[in-house]
């Protein structure tokens, strides 16, 4: 049978350093070694040496969007007055769980499903969305699909047009940088 899980709180004494080595997420003082974050004791030993003390988290922490950072976003739904948007990745980060934003200047703009690289102007809370704008060259649509299903073509950066039926469509598309293409 394996030994119970051991949970400790940052700053928890685990054992004397004759009793191990400290291991990632751990700090030594005194001669004893501390917890340094919140999570499970592990102790690995390796060829009759003292065991490694170790703390780890059972899962790690979500990443949140920030004021100033850069989403990638999937328009969900559109009104004449804002999109909603689910956010999927901040910067190249993906986000284990989607939060929901309102994009407010979208007069032609924006789709269902089109795919939007936007920036955060206020934080948003239980009630409320992240508030993003698409106010800067970079940002805006990087990827929309036509009626027929087609990936859409930038014509410029207002519009888009499907390859396949040649019939255009408004977008705020985003100018991206090189950089950030993929090759």
């Amino acid at each position: 049978m394996a030994p119970p899980v051991r949970y400790c709180i940052p700053g928890e004494r685990l054992c004397n350093l004759e009793e191990g080595s400290p291991g990632s997420g751990t700090y030594t003082r005194h001669g004893y070694i501390f917890s340094s974050l919140a999570g499970c004791l592990t102790k690995s030993s390796e060829n009759g040496s003292l065991p490694v003390v170790s703390v780890m988290r059972e899962t790690e922490s979500q990443l949140l969007p920030d004021v100033g950072a850069i989403v990638t976003c999937k328009v969900s739904s559109i009104n004449s007055r804002f999109a909603k948007v689910h956010i999927l990745y901040v910067g190249s980060t993906p986000l284990k769980n989607s939060f929901r934003g309102t994009i407010v200047e979208i007069y032609k703009s924006f789709r269902p499903g089109d795919i939007v690289l936007a920036k955060v102007i206020s934080l948003g809370d239980a009630q409320s969305n992240y508030l993003l704008t698409t106010a800067e060259n970079e940002l805006g649509v990087v990827v929309a699909h036509s009626e027929s299903g087609v990936q859409m073509v930038p014509i410029s950066w207002c519009e888009m047009q499907c390859p396949k039926t040649h019939i255009k469509e408004f977008r705020k598309v985003a100018r991206v940088q090189p950089e950030f293409l993929q090759t």
